[in-house]
């Protein structure tokens, strides 16, 4: 899952700061699956509680129902999730990397993005090996890029896949009512095959509704026109397979900047940056129609503190314009700081295992990484109440069917909080157009080191 949130330095440094009080290393064991296998952690006379830190906006990584279903059955094992903030590469990853530098602070079990997971690999000395613990004959449950995406740059398995991302686009269906637009989304999704013809629906639609912009800013749509070009583009974005800076080589970086800076020169943005409180508000108060939607941004959306019950069913899905694409996805891993790493590799077995990942999509819309999960009938049956009941399995587990993985390098999730501030920088006038992607070139190298 992605939920990447910026609230400006300031916050950012309060909520690391925050994090850094009081948290502890936690410990864990057991598997409803599978047996985690033998060696790690002595027997406890006591329940152990296995600490999960995760991150994410809305219902993040969705474990609540999981959570509450294990600690119901088991005596040994209390899994206690510490959910940091919703902010992930301003706040959660640059903390999480000091915990994991320094020995101490880490909790048992801790999810990474997608953006963490090429600085993840690169070290190896941070993780404990799952695969003694019995986790390597998981291998048939992922796809090939999902499981190796977990695997250590000298071949460890360190970490499991939680979900992925996929992609749609989320809609207004009363606002695209009012806008004399069809509201049904396959018809929705026919005014829509090219990223030209979006635009001109935008255009169309302020025309009529001149309280509402159609799109919420420029960065989930940059996002998702991103990985579109991205795998047009062999399959990269910031970085090649050899770990080297290419921004200012790749035609995609281009490509999806020069499109955010389109839809914003034409006033179609409300000028919001995603996952902030001002982009919450912007749905509690209709400000904008439509945003780019991978599986996870359900949770998020329908969330209380975003838009919230008030506006269940007038939300929609349909498909987005171009070919698709995936934007997000998590995985969990085993700190080697962690005292019980034997419970934590169970706890971690049994979120990432069918019944583990079904549970977190049918409460939260998490799309599975585990092909067992994207199988089962209550994934691919399944439609979404609060999204005029869309039915998200099948548009999700199809995406997933098809989706290109796109290499992400070492200094991922630095250089993606940077390109993203003058993304949004552009769009609200604190950098002019005419100087944007000179600045998002220079401020990449600096993130890059």
């Amino acid at each position: 899952m992605m939920h990447t949130s910026r609230r400006g330095r300031l916050l950012a440094l309060a909520a690391v700061a925050t994090l850094a009080l009081g948290v502890t290393a936690a410990c864990g064991t057991g598997d409803d699956e599978k047996p985690a296998g033998d060696g790690g952690s002595a027997a406890a006379a006591e329940p152990v509680t296995v600490k999960v830190q995760t991150f994410g906006g809305g219902k993040n990584f969705g474990y609540k129902e999981a959570i509450d279903k294990w600690n119901a059955s088991h005596t040994d094992i209390i899994i206690k999730e510490e959910h940091l903030t919703d902010q992930f590469e301003q706040v959660y990853w640059p903390q999480m990397i000091q915990w994991l530098q320094s020995g101490t602070g880490a909790g048992d079990v801790v999810g990474i993005d997608e953006g963490g997971m090429g600085l993840a690999k690169a070290h190896p000395e941070w993780w404990a090996d799952l695969g003694e613990y019995g986790l390597k004959d998981r291998q048939a449950n992922f796809a090939s890029w999902k499981w190796d995406g977990g695997t250590t740059s000298d071949g460890k398995l360190f970490g499991l896949g939680t979900d992925i991302g996929g992609m749609s686009l989320c809609y207004r269906r009363d606002l695209f009512e009012k806008a004399g637009l069809p509201a049904d989304r396959d018809a929705v999704s026919k005014l829509w095959p090219t990223w030209d013809d979006f635009v001109k629906v935008g255009k169309e639609f302020q025309a009529k509704v001149k309280d509402t912009k159609f799109v919420d800013g420029t960065n989930t749509l940059y996002n998702v026109v991103l990985v579109q070009e991205g795998a047009k583009n062999g399959n990269i974005t910031y970085f090649d397979k050899d770990n080297n800076l290419i921004v200012d080589k790749n035609p995609a970086v281009k490509a999806a900047y020069d499109f955010a800076a389109k839809i914003s020169q034409d006033g179609l943005t409300a000028k919001l940056r995603n996952f902030t409180d001002e982009w919450k508000t912007g749905m509690k108060k209709s400000q904008f129609a439509t945003l780019g939607c991978p599986a996870w941004m359900l949770g998020v959306v329908s969330g209380d503190d975003a838009a919230g019950p008030d506006f269940k069913g007038k939300w929609d899905v349909a498909a987005v314009p171009g070919d698709g694409g995936n934007w997000g996805g998590s995985w969990l891993a085993v700190p080697k700081q962690s005292k019980h790493p034997k419970e934590a590799a169970a706890v971690l077995d049994y979120l990432t295992g069918q019944e583990g990942e079904v549970s977190v999509f049918t409460y939260a819309g998490n799309m599975p990484s585990n092909t067992l999960a994207q199988q089962d009938p209550a994934v691919q049956s399944a439609s979404n109440e609060y999204f005029n009941n869309a039915p998200v399995g099948d548009i999700f587990a199809k995406s997933a069917s098809s989706l290109q993985p796109i290499f992400l390098g070492i200094k991922h999730a630095q250089v993606k909080n940077a390109i993203e501030s003058v993304v949004s920088a552009i769009d609200d006038g604190s950098v002019p157009y005419a100087q944007g992607w000179q600045k998002l070139v220079d401020d990449a190298v600096k993130a890059a080191g």
